[in-house]
C-alpha cells in the first residue's frame, strides 16, 4: 500500500465515469476497488444540481448496504480536494461491509428533508439509470 495515498470512499458523482470524478483524477487519485458499505446507511438523492449528488447517512436501524468505490488520493492533495466539498456533504468515517472503516463522503441528516430516499436501489448508478428517458 502506498502510504502517500489516503483512501476515500465515494458513492455518488465522484465515482468512475460520473460528473465529478475528474476532481479526483486531476489530483492523481487512483481507483482502488468497488465496495459495499455496511448495512447501516440510508441513501438519498439530494435536491439541487447539476451535478446531482446523493447523501449517505448512517442510521441505527433500517439501513442497507450501498455500492461505493475506494480511491487513493495523494496526501498532498487531500486539503484542496476537501475544500471542494459543499454542505451538506462532509467527510467522515464510512463503515464497509468487509469490516473496514475508511474516510469518505457522508451527509448531514438535516439535508434529507425534501430529498428522495433511494436506499432500496442500493446504488447511485441505478438511480441515475432510472432518471434517463
Amino acid at each position: 500500500m502506498n502510504k502517500s495515498l489516503i483512501d476515500i470512499v465515494v458513492c455518488g458523482a465522484h465515482m468512475q465515469g460520473l460528473a465529478l470524478n475528474s476532481q479526483l483524477t486531476e489530483r492523481g487519485a487512483v481507483f482502488r476497488s468497488s465496495v459495499q458499505t455496511a448495512d447501516s446507511y440510508r441513501f438519498y438523492a439530494l435536491p439541487g444540481g447539476p451535478p446531482f449528488r446523493p447523501g449517505l447517512v448512517r442510521v441505527n436501524a433500517g439501513g442497507a448496504s450501498i455500492a461505493a468505490e475506494v480511491w487513493g488520493l495523494p496526501a498532498a492533495r487531500w486539503g484542496d480536494f476537501i475544500a471542494l466539498i459543499p454542505s451538506p456533504l462532509a467527510i467522515g468515517t464510512v463503515l464497509l461491509a468487509d469490516g473496514r472503516s475508511v474516510k469518505g463522503f457522508l451527509c448531514e441528516a438535516c439535508a434529507t428533508e425534501g430529498a428522495i430516499d433511494i436506499t432500496a436501489l442500493g446504488s447511485w448508478r441505478t438511480f441515475l439509470g432510472q432518471q434517463q428517458p
